[in-house]
């Protein structure tokens, strides 16, 4: 008898049982997301044609951008004393701006919270707060703001930065406070106190740490995108870039040596704040920016500090009365203190004076945002311009896709074919990480002069450090049983990672891509700032006419619902392919 033999009965069983076993339905829902996903596969690629990107234009920008480098002096930066002045002021007005938001985040977020929120209809008022402040671009703001201050100040820069931080700080600070521990806010309430007292002894001592961390977070975000406040008129370092590029070709040397300040800004400071997230925090920073992985390589062989817990029966009144300075209370003082400290600098180094606001202006000028209105223009040509910034957003995140798709794969420990390969594919995905997209898409437009392809390179740059590091993440973080199978089974690489490791990555490859898609889309935004076109093309010439401010209320709230019906898009297919 062979083996065959033997194998023959029960594979014709099984055979049997599976005939006579109901088919499992494909879900209805899992088929309208995959017509869903292949619609914006198909809408992607029709962007990219749409958009002119072709072989032929990136040859001739190629061309170009020679051509300019040529002529171009060499890279230069400005004197010490003005460029030390810049970089106090561009620090200074990014303090300023997390700190106003990180406070102000604080009462709405307890409005949007579901268990401190003091009434039901409040909720929704406080999750509009968060999704319009951060539906509408700090550049928009700050050119709207900028005409009720005096020339060169940094109050319009400051506002603009703190109220769009308000939204990704207060929805961040509320999802936290929704998953805090109920039992202390309970006792609290059962105790007789007041609702206040339940949320400041309760829950915020809980959620602190996750508090400074977004803070720390939103403070990096906004370092990186302080370049674009220059092209509003506020002053420090991206005012300076502004200046340098528009002299052409001279100017490009010294800006690109203000790009390149601004490059090493954002890494020498997201290294302060993910050791202050280590030490203060006692957890280790798991981000993706170039700050976070030094400090992780740094200390990888250091666990985090831990605070210290007492044992049981030791804590009593009069030890808490007479609290000892131990290493931990030192540690927390001094971070306090030199946070404070920061604060200060930041104000002096700003300048600010609040009597450059032209308060006569102030009415007329919050009165001019109403009602909404089309000008000039039909709301087809808004409409158009708005297609325009989504076709750029998704042409973008098809390019990045591509690209991610090799690097990040290759990144991966349990798809590379050795430790060389993934540690070579890690560093190129951290350059690509490590330079901020809009200073990259600043520089490539006026350099090729093709607003909305240089856009699109620029975007798809940074997406593919954000979503490869994303991808080689979700393939590590598989669970390994069918591919060790596979491999007792003899499949060669290849065949491992298409039979196991691919379906198993793919829910997480298809929600990571939407997030890119959904950060493109108010990315794509201000590129109309910078010299592209689509709807921040209106949005800066309507910004900076006081009669035309009722165009800046109609193109901002086409953002939110385009904003809004993206997010929608995602956490629905992110929960279906879950």
């Amino acid at each position: 008898m062979t083996a065959l033999d033997v194998a023959g009965p029960s594979a014709g069983s099984a055979g049997d049982v599976a005939a006579r076993a109901p088919r499992r339905a494909f879900p209805a829902e899992r088929a309208c997301a995959v017509i869903v996903l292949v619609a914006m596969l198909i809408f992607s690629v029709w962007s990219l044609s749409m958009l002119d990107f072709s072989w032929a234009n990136i040859q001739s920008s190629w061309n170009n951008a020679v051509k300019v480098f040529s002529r171009m002096d060499p890279i230069s930066l400005p004197g010490p004393e003005d460029l030390f002045s810049l970089i106090g002021i561009t620090f200074g007005i990014v303090v300023l701006g997390t700190l106003a938001a990180s406070l102000i985040s604080i009462p709405v977020a307890l409005l949007a919270a579901a268990n401190t929120t003091p009434a039901p209809w409040l909720r929704p008022v406080g999750r509009a707060i968060g999704v319009i402040t951060r539906a509408v671009p700090d550049v928009v703001l700050a050119l709207a703001f900028s005409l009720t201050f005096a020339l060169g100040s940094p109050l319009p820069g400051i506002f603009a930065l703190g109220i769009h931080s308000i939204g990704m700080i207060s929805k961040l600070f509320a999802d936290a406070i929704e998953n805090s521990d109920a039992g202390p806010r309970l006792a609290i309430r059962a105790a007789g106190g007041s609702r206040a007292q339940e949320f400041w002894s309760g829950v915020f001592p809980q959620v602190l740490p996750s508090w400074i961390a977004t803070a720390l977070h939103r403070f990096d975000i906004n370092l990186r995108g302080s370049a674009i406040l220059g092209y509003a008129g506020v002053g420090g370092l991206g005012y300076a870039m502004k200046v340098a590029f528009a002299e052409f070709p001279t100017g490009y040397g010294r800006g690109l040596g203000i790009a390149c300040v601004i490059f090493v800004m954002c890494v020498v400071l997201e290294i302060v704040s993910s050791t202050i997230r280590r030490n203060l925090l006692g957890v280790q920073p798991l981000g993706r920016g170039l700050g976070d992985r030094i400090v992780r390589a740094a200390t990888k062989n250091r666990p985090a500090p831990a605070q210290r817990v007492a044992p049981r029966g030791e804590v009593d009144v009069h030890r808490m009365l007479r609290r000892p300075w131990t290493r931990d209370r030192v540690r927390d003082t001094g971070w306090t203190a030199t946070g404070l400290l920061v604060v200060v600098a930041a104000w002096f180094l700003t300048d600010i004076d609040f009597s450059q606001v032209q308060w006569q202006f102030v009415p007329r000028t919050i009165e001019s945002f109403w009602p909404p209105d089309l000008g000039s223009y039909s709301f087809a040509d808004f409409a158009q311009a708005m297609l325009v910034t989504i076709q750029v957003a998704f042409a973008a995140a098809l390019l990045s896709l591509v690209f991610s798709l090799v690097f990040g794969s290759l990144a991966a420990r349990n798809v590379a074919p050795s430790g060389g390969v993934r540690n070579t594919f890690r560093v190129i995905l951290v350059i690509f990480r490590g330079v901020p997209e809009l200073v990259l898409a600043i520089f490539l437009i006026m350099v090729t002069g093709l607003g909305n392809q240089a856009g699109v390179v620029a975007l798809a740059f940074g997406g593919i450090g954000l979503l490869g590091k994303l991808i080689a993440d979700s393939f590590e973080e598989v669970p390994n049983g069918p591919e060790r199978a596979l491999t007792a089974a003899g499949a060669s690489r290849s065949q491992r990672f298409l039979a196991a490791t691919w379906p198993q990555g793919l829910p997480s490859l298809i929600g990571n891509s939407l997030y890119l898609v959904d950060t493109n889309v108010r990315s794509a935004t201000i590129l109309g700032i910078v010299g592209g076109s689509g709807i921040g093309f209106y949005l800066t010439n309507a910004s900076t006419v006081l009669t035309l401010h009722g165009q800046v209320t109609t193109l901002v709230l086409m953002v939110i619902v385009t904003v809004l019906a993206v997010e929608g898009v995602a956490a629905w297919m992110r929960r279906v392919f879950r």
